[in-house]
């Protein structure tokens, strides 16, 4: 019988995979990482929410004394930017200790030490009291597309507790904020440059909107681990040419919100707030989580990982959104932790990598956290 791959190999093979999103096709890292699973036994299941854009969940069957544990996060990857990297970004090379390619740490690290840590508990063949689940999502990068696919068809089931793979340092962390995307649009009349006085300029508008938006409040109070909701203005573009009196602007909104606030409630109090002259279309819309560090499950969490990593665990949050704002609703709630290989200020920047130490070690702390909580 042929060796279970390393999670350092499964990492290289899928780094080379090229999944930048957009445009996706995600199929081809799917596929492999299928094939993988359902050669060792685990019962695995395909999603497309798109042509190419194909999403995993695979599981370990235990007795069904608990509900399942749940390790999830994506095989989409950013796009490289415009800075010229100096390695192959699809190259997987090691170099001092560091694993360079685009998505080493976000986050297709964490996928395959988790795919490893599966292959390894189905090789023991032992069966728990738990099921242990696979979600390898595609489309998160741009709004949890495939997370919240899995969720819409039913293809997800139940569980008692979630670990999504991001970028951590292999340190828990309790949660994240929320993310609302929005497109505003202001529309005016056009006119020549020279006679502005027989146009509307949708410019303006606009630039009101805009300098109004530096001062909005949502009136809501820091949370504990999160801190503040944000609203950032991300992008402006508007008018025909330099002589005209432009006819149409839009401008993006990039808010990041606390998970006890009502997303929909956000807009339209944006709505409100900017009047009736701003046509506002969502983008994405996703919520935050939040896990009490009371929760039982993770202080035996920060227990292991303290030992591990030979440090005190502090609660923390992660200023990212993951595919946790999809599969913990859908699971309805339980227990969560952000927690994988890969530093998080490495997260789609040139030259991205991830410590080979932090694979290695992220595969030993899920194969720890699997078999504890299915009693394997």
């Amino acid at each position: 019988m042929p060796s279970i791959p390393s999670a350092l190999e499964i990492t290289q093979d899928i780094v080379r995979m090229d999944t930048r999103n957009p445009p996706g096709r995600e199929i081809e890292c799917a596929n492999y990482l299928g094939d993988l699973l359902s050669d060792a036994g685990l019962e695995v299941n395909a999603y497309e929410f798109a042509a190419d854009r194909t999403s995993l969940v695979a599981r370990i069957k235990g007795r069904g004394v608990k509900p399942p544990i749940c390790f999830g996060g994506h095989i989409d990857v950013v796009p490289l930017g415009t800075k010229e990297w100096s390695v192959d970004p699809f190259g997987a090379d090691i170099i001092d200790g560091k694993l360079y390619g685009r998505g080493s740490t976000d986050m297709k690290a964490g996928i395959a030490a988790s795919v490893h840590t599966a292959l390894k508990l189905a090789e023991d063949g032992k069966r728990g009291e738990a099921d242990i689940i696979l979600a390898i999502c595609a489309g998160e990068e741009t709004g949890c597309e495939g997370s919240f696919y899995l969720s819409e068809v039913g293809a997800l089931g139940e569980a008692g507790a979630v670990v999504i793979c991001e970028p951590t340092s292999n340190y828990p962390v309790l949660g994240h904020k929320g993310a609302l995307w929005l497109r505003v649009e202001t529309k005016g009349i056009t006119a020549h440059g020279s006679m502005p006085e027989h146009g509307e300029n949708a410019i303006y508008k606009a630039a009101r909107s805009v300098t109004k938006l530096a001062d909005y409040d949502f009136n809501i109070a820091p949370h504990e681990l999160l801190g503040s909701a944000t609203l950032n203005v991300g992008t402006i573009e508007g008018g025909l040419n330099l002589n005209s009196v432009p006819d149409h602007t839009e401008f993006t909104i990039d808010i990041r919100t606390l998970p006890e606030q009502d997303r929909e409630k956000v807009l339209s109090g944006i709505a409100s707030y900017l009047g009736e002259d701003n046509k506002i279309h969502s983008l994405v819309n996703v919520n935050g989580v939040h896990t009490p560090h009371t929760h039982p499950w993770v202080r035996e969490v920060f227990g292991v990982l303290g030992g591990i990593l030979n440090e005190k665990i502090e609660p923390r949050g992660a200023p990212y959104f993951t595919d946790a704002s999809a599969l913990t609703p859908a699971y309805g709630n339980p227990p969560t932790l952000i927690l994988g290989p890969g530093e998080m200020k490495m997260a789609h920047q040139t030259d991205e990598y991830c410590p080979v130490a932090h694979i290695e070690q992220a595969a030993e702390i899920y194969e720890i956290l699997a078999r504890s909580w299915s009693g394997i």
